[in-house]
């Protein structure tokens, strides 16, 4: 049995990674811990440019009892309370490129007193149209199991892709640093994108893919990338599960309703994204949106997605007011029109692949995909005091903002893929010639609901269709592997914590492959289990 991961003793938290390519420019990103100085990239064909990075400190990223963190094997030995880590993010811009072009370039700088650099990778300015591209389609890795082996497999199978489009959920806890840099378990998410993960599966261990030092990653917000209210030094995790959308009913000021509602600083601060955007890349327009809400459970009798924790119903500031959206989609809100905008731009209407990135399910089979896709509806009961004895949330179907105003803007302007994920599972729809992928299979998943299979638990009622896809598409079976069932019946969807799922689309043809492996069997190979063609415009 190999010895669990040790935390690096050297002072980088992360090889290089390239981030937001121009026409003539890319951003080099890495991280590093402690008292730092002299941050640079060496590129050139002979390492010859020295480009000076801005470095500055991540104040929000720390440990706590659940970490992962050095030499413990269990949790909360290190950490009783939050410990605020002193980590630094330095970026270098190289301009001057010329597209079709690759440098190689390595980062250095000074950590504690110690001279450090990094191995040698080569970088590239955004690809011209008509470049040949082969780009990773992904999801939820979350420090799930299987990661490190999908992304292994990735690098295995198709060798060098070009770009990762990430449709969120990139880490269980976005403030806890572990997650992303070096827990001990060894599978944190840079660890399992840059090849240096250290993960124990299936009789072997897994090491991830050399992914992000040659290929930008374009990422989208998900529910794990927003925090909510912390208060006082109790654990990460209990401010991860505490949003509260009431922030302004509650009279805070302008200045902190962020803190006293819910932010997504991390993840601002790591991959300094916009909550939502548009890229070219090559021959494809990617347009990222913020479409997530907050998880919640479903079982009665908790602060859940249908109704308020019986002990809460006294105090307004502990209840959670059902899996609220983050930042409205709806028609007439400001990301719809600016949307609407992207949608009519140039760069849009003259791209040949138009692809819509996502958290959460336009269609599914999972568990995830319901309630509706509307802000609760909260109904509240008191007694002959007015005491309150219940609170329950409806979710009104004809109100899903994704199905009534979303899905008919996109077709009518001839998206022709939407990625999203959230369910953790693989299954694919289509509309008229735009198709809808979840490729979120990497472990821990919420399984799928086909008919003869119903979600629970649901409230009663038509609004919360229990099989099936609830917005009325059925699944596309696999066109080239599917898996069978015990009775020999092919499945539309990949639901498993043993064989894991990922996708890559090709733009020189529009083709999307997706591939399965089974982690049960190491020495196995690979099978492309589906594929399908995007219609050019």
């Amino acid at each position: 049995m190999p010895r669990p991961y040790q935390v690096s003793i050297m002072p980088l938290l992360s090889e290089p990674l390239l981030l937001w390519p121009t026409a003539d420019s890319v951003r080099v990103v890495w991280f590093s811990e402690g008292r730092s100085r002299n941050h640079h990239v060496r590129a050139g064909r002979n390492l010859e440019r020295q480009i000076p990075a801005v470095s500055r400190r991540l104040p929000h990223l720390g440990e706590d009892a659940r970490s992962h963190v050095g030499d413990q094997r269990g949790q909360g030995e290190l950490y009783k309370q939050i410990h605020r880590r002193d980590i630094h993010r330095h970026e270098a811009v190289v301009d001057g490129l010329v597209a079709g072009e690759r440098l190689p370039y390595r980062v250095v700088g000074e950590v504690e007193g110690q001279h450090t650099t990094s191995d040698i990778y080569e970088l590239a300015a955004a690809p011209a149209p008509g470049t040949p591209l082969r780009i990773l389609l992904t999801s939820d890795h979350q420090i799930l199991p299987m990661v490190a082996a999908n992304l292994e497999k990735v690098a295995e199978t198709v060798g060098r892709v070009d770009a990762v489009f990430f449709a969120g959920d990139l880490v269980n806890v976005p403030d806890r640093a572990s997650e992303w840099f070096d827990d001990n378990r060894g599978n944190a998410f840079f660890a399992c994108l840059q090849g240096r993960a250290h993960y124990p599966l299936g009789g072997r261990v897994w090491r991830g893919g050399e992914i992000l030092q040659y290929a930008p990653i374009f990422p989208c917000i998900g529910n794990h990338e927003v925090m909510g209210v912390a208060t006082g030094t109790e654990a990460l995790n209990l401010s991860f599960a505490r949003p509260h959308q009431a922030a302004i009913d509650l009279g805070f000021p302008e200045t902190h309703l962020e803190a006293e509602s819910f932010n997504s600083w991390s993840y601002e601060a790591i991959f300094c994204a916009a909550p939502y955007y548009a890229v070219s890349i090559g021959d494809v327009r990617l347009v990222s949106l913020y479409a997530t809400r907050i998880w919640r459970s479903p079982e009665p009798g908790t602060r859940g997605k249908y109704c308020e924790h019986p002990e809460d119903l006294a105090y307004l500031s502990r209840w959670g007011h059902g899996e609220f959206i983050f930042e409205p989609l709806y028609a007439g809100s400001a990301q719809y029109a600016w949307l609407e905008r992207e949608l009519a731009s140039v760069p849009f209407r003259k791209a040949r692949w138009r692809v819509v990135m996502l958290h959460h399910p336009v269609h599914g089979l999972g568990g995830n995909i319901v309630p509706p896709y509307t802000d609760p509806h909260p109904h509240i009961e008191r007694d002959g005091s007015g005491q309150v004895t219940a609170v329950r949330y409806s979710y009104p179907k004809a109100q899903d903002v994704l199905i009534r105003d979303l899905q008919p803007l996109l077709e009518a302007h001839g998206v022709q893929l939407v990625l999203f994920g959230h369910c953790h599972l693989w299954n694919r729809f289509t509309s008229g010639s735009t198709h809808y992928l979840e490729t979120s299979n990497v472990g821990n998943t919420f399984g799928a609901y086909p008919p003869g299979r119903p979600r629970s638990p649901l409230p009663a009622g038509d609004d919360y269709q229990p099989t099936g896809d609830p917005n009325g598409l059925e699944p596309v079976v696999p066109t080239l592997a599917p898996l069978v069932d015990a009775e020999g019946r092919t499945q539309p969807y990949l639901a498993s914590n043993e064989i894991t799922a990922f996708s890559i689309l090709e733009s020189a043809t529009g083709t999307v492959t997706s591939y399965r492996f089974d982690t049960r069997k190491p020495d196995n190979p690979v099978v492309a289990f589906d594929a399908f063609r995007l219609k050019a415009l």
